[in-house]
């Protein structure tokens, strides 16, 4: 690629990469230099620019010596189209997933319908990247733009053809997802989470709609999960550009979600689709799982999937990887799940999806993370306090706060809890106290690998630690 075809000039240097971190750049890089919350890009322009950077796309008021300076009001959004440009081809069908919670169990349950269907597919999100081989590495929900672009045309290279990505909020408010053309797009929820950053849920539902008012493409089609109360917003917003909507629930006119049974070890589904009722028999628990299930089953089939064998499919499908993941049985007999559920919502859909397997107490551990929303802290509280029988309330991320004033602002929230700041023996607390009948979860970090206390990530993982215990 010439720079002139970035710039609508003859400019002749030879474009070599794309960086948004100054110390990441080399001789004919394009360097993004965006304002930040903690840090402002443009404050390293001249560092790339000694670096060997040969563009820089940057606001109209940014200074830019000795490179050429591509100037524009949404510094993000137009770094984000260009590198697309240089990083293009990408897989030939593309789905995103945006929602306070199901993301990541979504586009991963995407990833294995594709696989059913024949495809050679994968999956982008909190962890990480899947390919049908089943390869994981561990990265952020919605990675930094050159990651994320670099990713996907990295899975083009290797022969993947269907591609399913999580759009996080910030990711969305940030532009990291530009430039790969989405066929469908995804809406699964909204509650309360990353006020912290947003300030407002209005601020939060936009970022969110962003998805649907400009990422996805506009011959494309909105998969909404149609028993949320956000539900609306998301038709209005692909109605008003003209975007066909593929609605599943309760409430749904493409999947109608009939009735829901649990069983033993999963649920039964009973969904009506063009006419026909289908019968599922799915292998996970809970509510939300339904959910996420439905909400990938229409993406598969409004990227062409037919409506049968997709439905069909999901009877085989695997569990995600720290999501209501059973962990371990105790030696009472108590099986112990671990989940990721970190907000009040996420945290009550987790617990609901246990109670109708528990004969006796279900048990909960949980904690907050610091440096993130204050508020949600006394009503994940409430929600423990009022729907469990047992509560232990202990650390999870404390990052940069003092973990004991965490863990007070939870106890505010519940009347009767046990306080144990060790995540480990919180752990070890809950699995020696319950019985036969008794189920014990584990909430807040799922599938992380690490503990964040200050600026140190210590080896960390909730699986491991409830098989230790539970020896």
């Amino acid at each position: 690629m010439k720079l002139g075809t970035l710039t609508g000039t003859g400019e002749t240097a030879t474009v070599t990469g794309f960086a948004i971190d100054h110390r990441k750049v080399a001789p004919g890089t394009v360097f993004g230099a965006f304002p930040g919350a903690r840090l402002n890009g443009e404050d390293y322009i001249a560092a790339a620019v000694a670096g060997g950077a040969i563009a820089v796309v940057a606001r109209p008021e940014a200074v830019v010596e000795g490179a050429v300076h591509i100037a524009d009001p949404a510094p993000r959004r137009r770094f984000g189209q260009i590198a697309a440009r240089f990083f293009a081809p990408f897989p030939d069908v593309a789905v995103a997933v945006t929602g306070t919670n199901g993301k990541t169990s979504t586009v991963e349950m995407v990833r294995q319908l594709w696989r059913m269907a024949g495809f050679s597919a994968a999956s982008i999100g909190t962890l990480g990247v899947t390919t049908g081989d089943d390869r994981v590495t561990t990265g952020l929900t919605t990675p930094d733009v050159v990651t994320f672009l670099s990713n996907v045309a990295g899975l083009a290279r290797e022969g993947v053809t269907h591609v399913a990505f999580e759009a996080s909020s910030h990711g969305l408010d940030q532009y990291r997802s530009e430039g790969v053309a989405v066929k469908a797009a995804a809406f699964t929820n909204l509650s309360r989470d990353h006020l912290d950053y947003h300030g407002t849920m209005e601020a939060y539902l936009a970022a969110k709609l962003r998805l649907f008012t400009e990422v996805l493409s506009g011959d494309g089609t909105a998969v909404v999960w149609a028993d949320d109360a956000h539900a609306a917003d998301v038709v209005a917003a692909a109605k008003a550009r003209g975007i066909g909507v593929l609605s599943v629930g309760s409430a749904g006119e493409t999947l109608k979600l009939v009735s829901r049974e649990p069983t033993l070890l999963g649920q039964t589904l009973t969904i009506a689709a063009e006419g026909k009722t289908h019968v599922v028999k799915l292998p996970l628990i809970g509510a939300y799982q339904a959910a996420n299930a439905l909400v990938s089953a229409g993406l598969v089939i409004a990227c062409g999937g037919d409506i049968a064998a997709t439905l069909a499919n999901l009877a085989r499908l695997q569990p995600v990887r720290g999501r209501l993941e059973r962990a371990v049985i105790a030696k009472s007999g108590a099986p112990v799940y671990v989940d990721y559920a970190h907000t009040p919502d996420a945290l009550d859909a987790a617990i609901s999806a246990l109670r109708p397997h528990v004969g006796g107490r279900l048990i909960v551990v949980f904690g907050a993370g610091g440096d993130r929303d204050q508020g949600k802290r006394v009503e994940m509280g409430r929600v423990a306090g009022a729907m469990a029988d047992v509560v232990f309330v202990t650390d999870d991320n404390p990052r940069g706060e003092d973990a004991a004033s965490i863990r007070a602002m939870v106890m505010a929230g519940v009347r009767h809890a046990t306080e144990i700041g060790s995540r480990r023996e919180a752990i070890g607390a809950a699995i020696a106290a319950a019985g036969k009948d008794d189920i014990v979860l584990i909430a807040g970090k799922g599938h992380e690998q690490g503990q964040i206390v200050g600026d140190l990530v210590l080896p960390f993982d909730d699986v491991s630690v409830a098989r230790e215990m539970a020896v």
